[in-house]
């Protein structure tokens, strides 16, 4: 047999002015054998592709695997420049393929298209056929369409979030796929749609209710022969689109009525819980956050997590002015996005004292740049690979990178936009978290993998940038009517 398999993924922000071009693509693009070695072993959906494959001596077609993670909008022309390679590529092999494997997102939006996912997956069928089993393997974080789901022969997603299992979701949507060519199931999608959104804080899969949600979902898989995958997509917030929210996807061996009934009852379940999910999670000011830290800190063991989720460009700095404004004596503020500030700290080498303007240009939300002097700790291009649970094995490319020590809040600038969310910011310094009273992290739930185990406290930050835990504060346009909360408030019913 010979399946192709690629990657094309984006949660795009859509309300963030700044596009992710096809320079930020390419910049991490595999392709060929070089996506094979590239992802073999790895924490991604790709590794789980390749595991799986290899194993069972399949011939595997590589085409491209680019994923630019969280940011802004794709650009049209990335895109348009993605789905051309990855149909070309299907129709070049087309007559020699038995089936094909992707990777996407599932909350990609371009400056133009809501949902440019459906037309790729559009642009694949028009080359492969309706008949060509293909298997899409989407983030948890997914907002899907029925448009989309009817295109796949199977879809599945990750359970948790913290997206510690991308390699395994990688390996049942290969699994599947070699199910259905070798004739052992015949894969058959039931998905529906659940009008329910959640700020991206309460979507870690351990907090109640979801995770009994989601624990349902596998337990159905576990207790039923004819049921081959259960997947719950808790959907991506801060994308201005029509499916926007929940969804379930329930895939069986030839059986649409256990389909229906699964599916349902978990998007019942889901409904009855929408103000208990949406209340998972307590919020702080910046600055009650920052004061509660430090009061926190004083004689503590461990350090205490800021967390500054609203921001989606790793440059917000609200919390890190905060910081400031309070003398935090001991404060670590790891990626900040900054390649000018970057720049500057390597043009005036390490031991050089700095005073620069930091962070907060990616938006008008971002608190604008915030005054940091301090002394260059290191200054140089800077790439590793991963070690943390969600990165082992990949290839990490900050750019031109550097510490600055400002009266002892250690702030890392980035030239490329990475969230920091393992130990990796630290250790790949020869530094350790332990070492820091406070940790502003910037995440949404991946640091908790590492941080709640890590971290005495954890206090979330809400501030005004673009992903606010109050969804109501976001400029929606296009979210089909009955969407609680955003055009379904709380306390008024929906269809």
């Amino acid at each position: 047999m010979k399946i192709a398999i690629a990657g094309f993924a984006l949660e795009s922000v859509s309300f963030l002015p700044v596009e992710t071009g096809l320079a930020d693509f390419e910049s991490i693009a595999l392709r060929g054998y070089a996506l094979i070695e590239g992802l073999r072993g790895t924490a991604s959906v790709g590794g789980g592709f390749i595991d799986v494959l290899e194993d069972a001596g399949v011939e595997i077609m590589p085409l491209v695997y680019t994923d630019c993670s969280a940011a802004g909008p794709a650009s049209d022309e990335a895109f348009e420049f993605y789905r051309d390679e990855i149909a070309n590529g299907l129709r070049r092999e087309r007559r020699s393929l038995d089936g094909v494997l992707l990777y996407l997102h599932g909350a990609m939006t371009t400056p133009t298209r809501p949902d440019p996912e459906t037309e790729l997956l559009r642009a694949v069928r028009t080359v492969v056929g309706h008949e060509l089993p293909l298997v899409v393997a989407f983030d948890l974080h997914a907002n899907l369409s029925e448009d989309s789901a009817v295109l796949c022969t199977a879809l599945c997603g990750f359970h948790y979030s913290p997206h510690t299992d991308m390699d395994e979701t990688g390996r049942r949507a290969a699994r599947m796929l070699l199910q259905s060519l070798q004739g052992e199931a015949r894969p058959q999608l039931t998905f529906v749609k659940v009008p329910v959104v959640l700020p991206s804080i309460c979507t870690a899969t351990a907090l109640p209710p979801l995770c009994d949600i989601v624990a349902a979902g596998l337990a159905a898989v576990q207790s039923r022969e004819d049921v081959l995958d259960v997947s719950v997509f808790c959907g991506f917030a801060y994308a201005d689109v029509p499916p926007l929210g929940f969804s379930v996807a329930v895939v069986t061996d030839g059986a649409p009525d256990t389909g229906r009934a699964i599916a349902g009852g978990l998007a019942d379940q889901i409904w009855r819980e929408r103000e208990a999910l949406l209340g998972a999670v307590p919020v702080h000011s910046a600055h009650e956050g920052v004061s509660r830290a430090i009061a926190m800190a004083a004689g503590g063991d461990g350090p205490v997590v800021l967390l500054e989720h609203a921001d989606r460009m790793n440059d917000s700095t609200w919390v890190l002015k905060e910081l400031l404004d309070q003398n935090a004596p001991s404060a670590a503020v790891p990626y900040l996005w900054d390649p000018e500030g970057a720049e500057a700290a390597l043009r005036a080498g390490v031991g050089a004292t700095v005073s620069l303007g930091v962070g907060g240009r990616s938006s008008d939300r971002a608190g604008g740049p915030a005054a940091l002097t301090g002394q260059v700790l290191y200054a140089e291009h800077k790439t590793y690979v991963g070690t943390g649970p969600m990165r082992r094995g990949r290839r990490i490319d900050l750019g031109p990178a550097a510490l600055i020590d400002a009266s002892g809040i250690l702030v890392s600038l980035t030239s490329r936009p990475t969230t920091a969310i393992d130990e990796d910011p630290f250790t790949q310094f020869g530094l350790a978290a332990r070492d820091f009273d406070i940790i502003v992290l910037r995440s949404k739930t991946h640091f908790r993998a590492v941080y709640e185990k890590l971290a005495r406290e954890i206090l979330v930050v809400d501030t005004p940038d673009w992903g606010p835990a109050d969804l109501t504060k976001l400029p929606f346009r296009r979210v089909r009517p009955g969407v609680f909360p955003v055009t379904a408030p709380i306390g008024v019913g929906a269809e």
